[in-house]
């Protein structure tokens, strides 16, 4: 028989960057884990290895979150191995090449929108189902991976991926509120200029050494500092926090 653990964690996108960070503090915090990536086998199974002597276990899923079968394929496998999941951070997302908005076609944002939205979405509804104590659920924590590009708009970059996070906030907002008297918690960050490797997706690898010195800290975030707001307001000491964001942007 399979052993079910107390906490149960899933984290889409969670092999580097934001999501990696994120796994490494839940992992000393006892979390069994499910990490999900799409497509970097190597770097999953690297995570898996490094956590696997820290965490009580540590399941590597690939899956493409934006895809129904796939999410509920996905939730299956972490019933099965794990148990019930107790959190889950959407971390999953994407972004383009830096371009107006008058140059992208619609195939761009339709890509955009569907990956960083629909994964939300999906992920939420199956989490929702499982955390619902109106559904026979123990309760839980959902934590959404915004962006600060949701209330600057990214402008001349990435209008399509700011479009999106906007989309994940109004998400964040109104299942708060429906799940709030069903013991689940709802909350999000929003990251501003952090060094992460989706910058390089963008066309411009060193943008956090050009924004860096322009906000008023002066400087780049670290993925390790945004992964501890996440970790919190998972956890019991945020337990009077839902519909609630934290801006982790320098001051911007």
């Amino acid at each position: 028989m399979t052993k079910k653990f107390a906490k149960v964690a899933l984290i889409t996108g969670g092999t580097r960057g934001i999501g990696a960070a994120t796994a490494r503090l839940l992992a000393q915090q006892g979390y069994a884990l499910c990490l999900n990536y799409r497509r970097d086998h190597a770097s999953a199974v690297a995570l898996q290895q490094e956590l696997s002597g820290i965490a009580p276990k540590v399941i590597i899923v690939a899956a493409n979150v934006a895809i129904e079968t796939e999410v509920v394929t996905l939730f299956n496998k972490i019933d099965q191995e794990l148990g019930c999941i107790t959190g889950l951070v959407n971390n999953a997302g994407m972004l383009k090449k830096q371009q107006p908005l008058v140059d992208m076609d619609a195939a761009r944002v339709s890509e955009v929108l569907t990956t960083n939205v629909m994964s939300c979405f999906l992920c939420c509804r199956e989490a929702v189902k499982r955390m619902s104590s109106a559904r026979g659920g123990n309760g839980g924590a959902i934590v959404n991976v915004s962006s600060a590009a949701a209330y600057t708009g990214a402008p001349n970059e990435y209008v399509d991926y700011a479009a999106s996070k906007g989309a994940m906030d109004s998400m964040t907002k109104g299942l708060s509120l429906e799940v709030a008297a069903q013991d689940i918690r709802v909350n999000s960050v929003r990251p501003g200029c952090i060094y992460t490797d989706m910058h390089r997706d963008g066309g411009e690898a060193l943008r956090v050494e050009r924004l860096g010195p322009l906000l008023p800290m002066q400087r780049g975030g670290q993925p390790h500092e945004v992964a501890e707001a996440i970790v919190w307001l998972l956890s019991d000491k945020a337990s009077y926090a839902t519909g609630t964001f934290i801006d982790l942007a320098g001051g911007r």
